[in-house]
């Protein structure tokens, strides 16, 4: 029996792997297309962003920007620190957080699927950011040397992971003493149905990987964190049909938060 679970289990990651990657290859290459979230710049500056930011980095890169929320406020990245982008998608991120850390910091954004990394990689090199790496891996295994990050920053991406302890587990290990973890993430209010957590579709949406705010916030205090800040998106949105039911009905939202490693 517990073959059989664990089986069907490991089909479902595989499936929802395809899915996740299938969606964020067309983000990166078809931004222009309808998908279940909003993208781009507008919703860039009404999640938070500053304009003046977005100005110093490739507009392609923000095109392709489907994050949900802003966390660079918590984040307070300053000159000379090491960084990490778990999910960084077509480097929207990568290339804010490369103009705060300087020529003497270093960014390195983590993403699975090629065709957003060969997008970002791209921009990083007509553009110069000469601070920022990528690399192909899972979040959740991220192969960078620990203990040596000032700040993990992510966006949109850890509900996409079917193991989110793991993932705050690296969080923790890649950080040095004192570092932070600053997210934006969906997260709701109440327990999603098998319906919606079994439907890779919507997983890959950013809805069926959900976790209740209150177990999320727990496991990343189980993995040695300490939450400190967290705090609603209310200027984001999900605008397909399905997605908006989800969030009348669950209390899917988004929130942005951050944990330090004491």
């Amino acid at each position: 029996m517990n073959v059989a679970i664990s089986t069907r289990q490991s089909d479902f990651v595989t499936e929802l792997e395809s899915h996740v990657k299938t969606m964020y290859r067309a983000v990166a290459l078809y931004p222009e297309s309808a998908f279940h979230f909003e993208m781009g710049r507008t919703m860039a500056e009404r999640l938070g962003y500053d304009p003046r930011d977005l100005d110093r980095i490739p507009a392609a890169s923000i095109e392709s920007f489907a994050g949900v929320g802003y966390h660079f406020a918590l984040a307070d990245l300053q000159k000379n620190q090491f960084v990490v982008d778990l999910g960084s998608g077509s480097g929207m991120d990568t290339f804010i957080a490369s103009n705060k850390v300087g020529h003497g910091g270093s960014v390195v954004g983590i993403d699975m699927t090629d065709e957003q990394r060969n997008k970002a990689s791209y921009l990083r090199d007509s553009g110069g950011f000469c601070n920022v790496s990528y690399k192909k891996a899972y979040i959740e295994d991220t192969g960078l040397p620990g203990g040596l990050y000032h700040t993990v920053i992510s966006n949109g991406v850890v509900n996409l992971a079917a193991d989110k302890p793991a993932v705050f587990k690296e969080a923790y290990r890649l950080l040095r003493s004192g570092g932070r973890l600053a997210l934006s993430d969906i997260v709701t209010e109440k327990a999603l149905p098998e319906r919606i957590t079994c439907d890779a579709t919507l997983w890959a949406a950013c809805i069926g990987g959900a976790m209740q705010q209150d177990e999320y916030i727990a496991e990343i205090e189980k993995a040695g964190f300490r939450v400190v800040a967290v705090r609603d998106n209310t200027e984001y949105h999900f605008i397909s049909g399905g997605a908006t039911w989800a969030t009348e009905t669950y209390g899917v939202k988004s929130i942005s938060l951050l944990a330090v490693k004491d």
